[in-house]
């Protein structure tokens, strides 16, 4: 059978060749759509990326013997999975400990560098404004006590309250499912000192942090994305962060990737890396692993860990 990966990628890919055509694109970058649809036509299964945009469309021009398309991140949001599953086409993707623990890591270095000013430092240092100690020289927060606000307490949102265990901080959290130490949106803004989100992409999560959400956060208080862009409005986020409502800010993620709103850039008390937030040869290694799982088990007609659409794999099974 007729494989394709988008892009090279960490991680071991060999067992997809165990019989199978494995085609890699060249390109080390985003293929753009016409590209994908010309590599990928005839494909029985595809290995995409996030920035891999992926619907009806698309499939169809790949041709009906597409059965599965193994999505090497844990969102799945650049996949139209309602069309997939109207053409019987099983999703996969890479969601596993090993991503858990790179993204609530990641958020840490981020909340610790907002809060004691790391980067404005170090920039500051490398420049040679650094003449001799001075007490009020980069003066940050202590997070000793203070409340972190957790939007999306699912598995990374958990990895991320263990870790503020000790400092100290009180845990509040929103969860899809809500249990009785769940409270809701308004008030974890309202009450927290770091808000952190860790929420999948959908329309009701949209540009939920907005204009109207960011007024109902603390004054002088820190928001982190280590999810996705889409889910803060930028614009509206400029906006709080240049009248000072809001301390600062660190980005992982951003709403129109991989352009940034140049306010932002400029801005001394905002943070920004480049989408790395799950980026350690560990959680490449597993995600690559339950990727080639997802294919080969698609095509092997076993049922895939990982599976997103399950009633596609249902009617198979029928």
């Amino acid at each position: 059978m007729k494989i394709f990966v988008t892009r090279k990628i960490p991680g071991d890919l060999e067992p997809l060749k165990n019989g199978n055509e494995v085609i890699t694109s060249e390109f080390d970058r985003p293929l753009t759509a016409e590209e994908l649809i010309e590599k990928a036509k005839g494909a029985d299964g595809l290995l995409s990326l996030l920035n891999d945009k992926i619907d009806g469309d698309v499939m169809d021009a790949i041709g009906p013997q597409l059965k599965v398309i193994a999505n090497y991140a844990v969102g799945f949001d650049n996949i139209n999975i309602a069309e997939a599953t109207d053409r019987g086409i099983v999703v996969t993707n890479t969601p596993c400990v090993e991503v858990d623990e790179a993204v609530a890591e990641h958020t840490w270095a981020l909340v610790l560098s907002l809060s004691r000013r790391i980067v404005e430092a170090d920039e500051a240092t490398r420049r040679g404004a650094y003449k001799g100690w001075e007490p009020d020289m980069f003066l940050g927060m202590s997070l000793i006590g203070k409340t972190l606000g957790i939007v999306g307490f699912g598995g990374i949102g958990a990895m991320v309250a263990r870790r503020a265990e000790g400092y100290n901080m009180n845990i509040l959290y929103t969860k899809r499912t809500k249990d009785e130490k769940s409270v809701d949106l308004d008030t974890l803004l309202q009450q927290s000192d770091v808000v952190t989100l860790h929420v999948p992409l959908t329309d009701e999560t949209r540009h939920m942090i907005n204009k109207e959400s960011l007024a109902k956060m603390k004054k002088g208080s820190f928001l982190v994305n280590t999810a996705r862009g889409s889910v803060v409005d930028e614009h509206d986020l400029v906006n709080s962060l240049r009248d000072g409502h809001l301390a600062g800010a660190a980005l992982d993620v951003f709403d129109n990737e991989p352009n940034i709103d140049p306010e932002l850039i400029g801005m001394p008390n905002v943070i920004t890396t480049p989408h790395i937030a799950s980026a350690t040869h560990e959680a490449r290694e597993a995600m690559a692993k339950l990727a080639v799982g997802g294919i080969l088990d698609t095509l092997s007609s076993k049922e895939p860990v990982n599976i997103v659409n399950k009633e596609v794999w249902m009617n198979r099974r029928k």
